[in-house]
C-alpha cells in the first residue's frame, strides 16, 4: 500500500486517479466567468455551475509568476520556499540577479516527494525561466514548450515533443505558447497516465486583453477543449492562478507609472538609493518590466520613516512597509527583500527610472500585476468537496495539491 507523503509539513495521499493541477498564468475569476457567459467554455461553465468546486483564493504577494509556482508545488509560502520573486538583489553577490537558479531554493517539491516515491510526475512549463525551479531533484518528464525543440531525455526525460504533440515550435510571444503547454498534457496524458502532471501557462493574453474580450475568449475556449479531454481521461483537476491581471493606464491609454528610483535620486542623490522590481524577467516585451511591487534599499543612517511617509504620499501609492513588518505581512523571506515594501494602487504601476524602461513595444494599453490588486484568483476542481471541509479558512492558490490529493471526491 502507497504510503502518504509529507513535504513541508503538509500530508498528502495518493490518488488511484492521474491529478493534474494547472496555474493559468494572469487569471483572475472574470476571466473565467466572461468565458462562461459567452459559451465558450462548457467544462468551466459545469464546473462554476455546481458539478464541480469553485472556490476564490488569494495568490501569494508579490503577485508574481515565480514565487507563486514555486508556492504552488510546494504547499507554503515564500517565506519557507524562499523564491519572492522574479528578480532580487542577491546581497551576498552584491548584484541584481535572476531567481531561476534552483540555489535560491531552500525546500523541497511536491512533486520531487511523489517522485521519489515512485509516482509518474510531469510538469510542463511555458517559459524556460520556471523548468529547472520546478523540475529541480525531480525525476519525470520536465519541459517548456519554449524549448520544445531542445528537449532529450538525459535533461528533460522525454524526446521529440514537436512530434508527440503535433505541433510547430510557438513564439514566446503568443497564445500559442501555453496551447502547446495543454496539448502536451493531453498527448502525455493519453499515452502515459502520469500519476501528477503539473501544468503552467504564460500570460502573453491576459497582459493584452481584458476579460470577456474576443482574444481573452477565444484564449479561455481552448483551454477549456483540452481540460475537458484530461476531464474526460477520468483525471483530478485543480485550476488557480499565479496571480490576476488589472489595466495600468489612464483614460488616454499611457501607462501609470511611479518612477521611484527617479523620485530617490531626487529626495537623497543620485544613486544613494536602490529600487528593485521583482517582476523583471527577460520577457518584457508585454509588461516593460513595470509591475505593482517594488523593493527599495537605502542608505545606511537613511530616515526610513520619514522616507515611507514621503512614498505613501505620492499618488497610486497603496502601502509602504519596513522589511520585518513586509515579511510578516506577506510571508517573505525578510534577507530577501529591501528595507522598504512599496505596493501600488490597482490602476498604478511601479518603475526605476524612466530613462531605463523601454515602453516602444507597448502595442496595447499596459495590463499588469504584483499588488495586493492582482491577489484573487480561481481555485476550481472538477470535483466536489465535502462543503465541512470549505468553510472556515481562507483558501491560498498553494492549496491547489491539498485540494486534488486529499478532499476531492
Amino acid at each position: 500500500m502507497k504510503q502518504d507523503i509529507t513535504v513541508n509539513q503538509r500530508r498528502y495521499r495518493w490518488r488511484e486517479q492521474p491529478v493534474v493541477v494547472v496555474c493559468v498564468d494572469g487569471c483572475q475569476y472574470e476571466y473565467l466567468t466572461a468565458a462562461v457567459s459567452a459559451g465558450v467554455a462548457p467544462l468551466l461553465g459545469k464546473l462554476l455551475g455546481g458539478a464541480g468546486t469553485a472556490l476564490l483564493a488569494d495568490c501569494v504577494i508579490p503577485s508574481f509568476t515565480n514565487p507563486n509556482n514555486l508556492s504552488i508545488v510546494t504547499g507554503v509560502p515564500p517565506a519557507v520556499h524562499g523564491i519572492c520573486g522574479n528578480y532580487f538583489l542577491d546581497r551576498e553577490r552584491g548584484e541584481e540577479v535572476m531567481m531561476n537558479d534552483p540555489r535560491y531554493l531552500r525546500t523541497g517539491t511536491i512533486l520531487a516527494a511523489f517522485a521519489d516515491a515512485g509516482a509518474k510526475v510531469a510538469v510542463i512549463t511555458a517559459k524556460d525561466k520556471l523548468r529547472t525551479l520546478l523540475g529541480h531533484h525531480m525525476k519525470g518528464v520536465c519541459f517548456s514548450s519554449e524549448k520544445a525543440d531542445q528537449v532529450n531525455l538525459a535533461e528533460n526525460g522525454i524526446e521529440d515533443v514537436l512530434g508527440l504533440v503535433g505541433l510547430p515550435l510557438p513564439s514566446v510571444y503568443s497564445a500559442a505558447l501555453s496551447e502547446f503547454v495543454f496539448a502536451a498534457g493531453v498527448k502525455l496524458m493519453e499515452r502515459d497516465r502520469p500519476d501528477i502532471m503539473y501544468l503552467s501557462t504564460t500570460d502573453y493574453i491576459q497582459h493584452k486583453a481584458a476579460p470577456g474580450t474576443p482574444v481573452a475568449n477565444d484564449f479561455y475556449a481552448m483551454m477549456d477543449r483540452h481540460l475537458s479531454r484530461l476531464d474526460e481521461m477520468g483525471a483530478v483537476i485543480v485550476l488557480t492562478a499565479d496571480h490576476g491581471m488589472n489595466a495600468k493606464h489612464g483614460s488616454d491609454g499611457a501607462p501609470n507609472v511611479i518612477y521611484l528610483q527617479d523620485q530617490f535620486d531626487a529626495w537623497l542623490g543620485a544613486g544613494q538609493a536602490r529600487v528593485i522590481l521583482p517582476i523583471t524577467d527577460p520577457y518584457v516585451v508585454h509588461h516593460g518590466a513595470l509591475g505593482s511591487f517594488a523593493l527599495a534599499y537605502l542608505p545606511e543612517g537613511a530616515d526610513l520613516a520619514a522616507l515611507r511617509e514621503r512614498i505613501a504620499a505620492l499618488p497610486g501609492i497603496e502601502l509602504v512597509l519596513p522589511r520585518a513588518a513586509a515579511a510578516d505581512r506577506f510571508e517573505l523571506p525578510p534577507d530577501r527583500i529591501g528595507d522598504l515594501v512599496i505596493v501600488s494602487r490597482l490602476d498604478t504601476v511601479i518603475g526605476t527610472s524612466a530613462s531605463r524602461h523601454d515602453l516602444s513595444a507597448l502595442d496595447v494599453p499596459l495590463r499588469s500585476h504584483g499588488g495586493i490588486s492582482e491577489q484573487k484568483v480561481p481555485l476550481i476542481v472538477n470535483r466536489h468537496v465535502d462543503s465541512r471541509e470549505l468553510g472556515g479558512r481562507r483558501w491560498r492558490n498553494f492549496d491547489a495539491f491539498e485540494l486534488a490529493l486529499n478532499l476531492a471526491r
